[in-house]
């Protein structure tokens, strides 16, 4: 396992994180049994949010710390708020602290590693953000914060009242969903992968050693799914396979490990709920594709350089 040193901070994290969005209906056991898989992996990393599940992700995983309260000290846990099921989403510093006190009950925890603001609200008070991570900074209730979703221009204007550095962005990226390179490759020219739908975040990231965690990272779209063995993505199964039987992994471990190839130190967030799944995706630690193999599995997806 490869880990990231999350900037500004004494976390390492795995390079590789196990995403808890599909745990709610898992038993104790099964989850039990995931998170043992996970650490014994090299994964040190659980990412949450309170709406997963309604929050039931959250207290199934809590009741296995419940149940083995060492485990916790293995971990570092991060969970997200901000999104009101149906409704709205809310910034407001009561929601935000409320929000945090019901997952560390759930969770069973004193503590989150990490919060995260799950998706831009439009009504967003920066000063009122920057005063409910304080308290809750001072509580000891959460040590690191970042947010998920969020354009460079609107982590600028955060982390211009906030007085914790923003230490990650939960972004969706896959070789399909790879818009945060496609209109950098085309820059300046006219057709529709030159647009910049994003204000640039990728760079901006990397310029302010902000952790790109990257979720979906083998989903094609919310309708069709994963793009793995996908019947529409025929060309990109092709290449997948081929480097598969080069470098004797899964496709899903050689989509993994095209996310890691890129420079930035992206943050895998897996969505598996099997144990062995989650082990063959671990395996794209140990893969390093060639320039030309990156190059191969993009244009395969259906994209094309200028």
């Amino acid at each position: 396992m490869k880990y990231y040193q999350l900037s500004n901070t004494q976390y390492h994290v795995s390079a590789i994180g196990m995403g808890c969005m599909r745990i709610a209906n898992k038993s104790v056991e099964e989850v039990e049994e995931l998170i043992d898989t996970a650490l014994d992996c090299g994964i040190n990393f659980f990412d949450h949010a309170d709406i997963y599940g309604g929050g039931k992700s959250e207290e199934v995983f809590g009741e296995v710390l419940a149940k083995r309260p060492e485990l916790r000290e293995k971990m570092i846990i991060q969970s997200k708020c901000g999104i009101v099921p149906g409704k709205r989403y809310d910034f407001s510093k009561d929601y935000i602290i409320n929000a945090v006190n019901g997952t560390l009950d759930r969770l069973h925890t004193d503590h989150l590693d990490l919060l995260l603001l799950h998706r831009p609200d439009a009504l967003c008070d920066y000063e009122e953000v920057a005063d409910a991570f304080n308290t809750l900074n001072k509580e000891g209730k959460v040590c690191q914060f970042g947010v998920s979703n969020h354009t460079a221009g609107q982590v600028r204007l955060l982390q211009m009242y906030a007085n914790q550095s923003i230490v990650a962005n939960q972004l969706q990226f896959s070789i399909v969903h790879s818009g945060m390179v496609d209109s950098g490759l085309h820059m300046n020219m006219t057709e529709d992968f030159a647009v910049d739908k994003d204000g640039g975040v990728l760079d901006f990231c990397r310029f302010n050693e902000i952790m790109i965690q990257a979720w979906s990272p083998l989903q094609a779209s919310w309708s069709e799914g994963t793009f793995i063995d996908n019947p529409h993505y025929p060309q990109l199964n092709e290449e997948l396979a081929k480097l598969s039987e080069k470098y004797h992994v899964t496709k899903a471990a050689i989509a993994v490990a095209w996310i890691l190839r890129h420079p930035a130190h992206m943050q895998v967030i897996s969505g598996t709920t099997s144990p062995i799944h989650l082990r063959e995706m671990c395996e794209a630690t140990n893969i390093q594709l060639t320039r030309q193999e990156w190059y191969n599995l993009y244009l395969a997806s259906g994209k094309t350089l200028p």
